[in-house]
């Protein structure tokens, strides 16, 4: 059973870095017209999965799995994968037509409260402020650093 572990921690590494290296791939396929443009993105994400497919690799190569207790101590919460699915799929589907400043607050505050220990009481007034930030820090990076514009949707007026 050790063994086990220790081999799904390998491939689970090693998925990672099929995968960073087959966007990688793909990636290069765009066109590219400057130094940062619409293929600007995709390549630093497509960095970082290799990235973190290797340190996967190495974490694994080191892996020492734990004796079983009689207690499991890590369990999934299904029911937060689930929101956060739900969440994630409905902020793909509405920002084309909300837009992507009022999306990404919407979805950032719904993931907060989900993320939230039930043993916590939620800070609507923190999660705002961060939500709002991160939105427009965000949209405003796009639109002047990058000269990309994200959806508008209901703030196109």
């Amino acid at each position: 059973i050790m063994g086990d572990a220790k081999k799904r921690e390998f491939a689970l590494g090693l998925i990672i870095l099929v995968a960073g290296l087959a966007y990688l791939f793909l990636t290069s396929q765009l066109p590219r017209k400057q130094s940062i443009d619409a293929a600007f993105v995709p390549y630093v994400l497509a960095s970082i999965m290799c990235v973190l497919g290797v340190l996967q690799l190495r974490a694994a190569w080191s892996f020492v799995p734990k004796a079983p207790s009689g207690k499991s101590e890590e369990t999934v919460d299904y029911a937060t994968v689930m929101k956060t699915v739900g969440l994630v799929v409905g902020y793909v589907a509405l920002m084309e037509y909300i837009g992507f400043p009022i999306m990404t607050v919407l979805y950032l505050m719904a993931q907060f409260v989900v993320l939230t220990p039930v043993s916590k009481k939620v800070n609507y007034v923190l999660y705002t402020v961060i939500a709002v930030t991160s939105s427009a820090v965000i949209f405003l990076t796009f639109r002047y650093a990058f000269d990309m514009m994200l959806p508008v949707g209901l703030l196109d007026f």
